[in-house]
């Protein structure tokens, strides 16, 4: 697997030699992009001579190669290790003046970012939202550690051990793409059929069940279209979300997917409400009397 490493100018890049190494011995090959700060915590060269190419750390163009483009289109999977604040609300904005933000904008791969920095920093609300955006874009974001920081605070905030990054990437890597260059349409969660404006028939799905299907197609290579009632869950990696209501909603939507692009496979795990109102009240109604509605 080619694996693009963004490296951000906090105190754990000093960490990632270490980590270049370990991937390297799983069989992955390595390039890596850094942010200006980024080269006072880690010695480019260093990094050069261990993935025996150049490390981007402007950008530039070489023999009518942008760097960033050549960097992203090589890569299978994006890592940002470490990732400050400043990093994350860069990619989280899509805002893109260094090599790391650039690559992040312009790679069509997964991407999996390890944050770290000082423990207030992390549980700040601006950094809690980013990481929010960051994850609703399909990007997968790993909590950093808990324990003794830099810093010389103590609490959640420390790049995660090499083995754990290993981990992480190994579960990404190791996946058969059996599903590559499929397009799989799931449905999931409940639909709400509104009786007036503050009161719905519905029933209490959760929609795991369809998200862990679609998270699991898009680790084996589907392109992965999620229709999904209302629920909480965030969008799993890599997976399209189309979000719906009602089953009229979510009927329409299914339909549109159809008519615009061929479904190689559909799996409904909705759990459609089975009554819709015939006539939906426009004010709320005083005292519910018997209602009419059609299956």
């Amino acid at each position: 697997m080619n694996i693009l490493l963004g490296i951000s100018g906090g105190i754990a890049a000093y960490k990632t030699p270490e980590l270049v190494r370990a991937l390297q011995k799983q069989g992955e090959t390595i390039r890596c992009a850094i942010t200006p700060t980024a080269a006072s915590f880690v010695s480019p060269l260093v990094l050069e001579t261990l993935t025996r190419c150049a490390v981007m750390q402007s950008a530039s163009v070489h023999s009518g190669s942008i760097d960033h483009i050549a960097y992203a289109d090589w890569a299978d999977l994006m890592i940002i290790a470490p990732a400050t604040a400043e990093t994350l609300a860069r990619c989280a904005g899509g805002h893109a003046n260094e090599p790391v933000s650039l690559s992040f904008l312009a790679a069509a791969a997964p991407k999996i970012i390890f944050p770290a920095m000082n423990v207030n920093m992390w549980r700040n609300s601006a950094t809690q939202r980013n990481v929010a955006t960051l994850r609703k874009d399909d990007v997968t974001v790993i909590d950093p550690a808990s324990g003794e920081l830099a810093c010389g605070w103590t609490g959640e905030g420390r790049l995660p051990d090499i083995d754990d990054i290993l981990a992480v990437v190994t579960e990404q890597a190791s996946v058969e793409q059996v599903l590559s260059g499929k397009r799989l349409l799931v449905t999931a969660g409940p639909t709400r059929e509104f009786i007036d404006p503050v009161r719905f028939l519905g029933n209490p799905s959760t929609g795991r069940m369809g998200f862990a299907i679609a998270l699991e197609a898009a680790k084996m290579g589907a392109e992965v279209i999620l229709v999904a009632g209302p629920t909480e869950l965030p969008t799993p990696a890599g997976v399209h979300r189309v979000n719906v209501v009602s089953a009229a909603e979510m009927l329409q939507a299914v339909d549109a997917e159809f008519d615009n692009q061929t479904i190689d496979i559909f799996i409904a795990a909705a759990a459609v409400a089975d009554f819709t109102p015939e006539t939906p009240r426009t004010e709320k109604t005083k005292k519910l009397l018997q209602i009419r509605c059609y299956p």
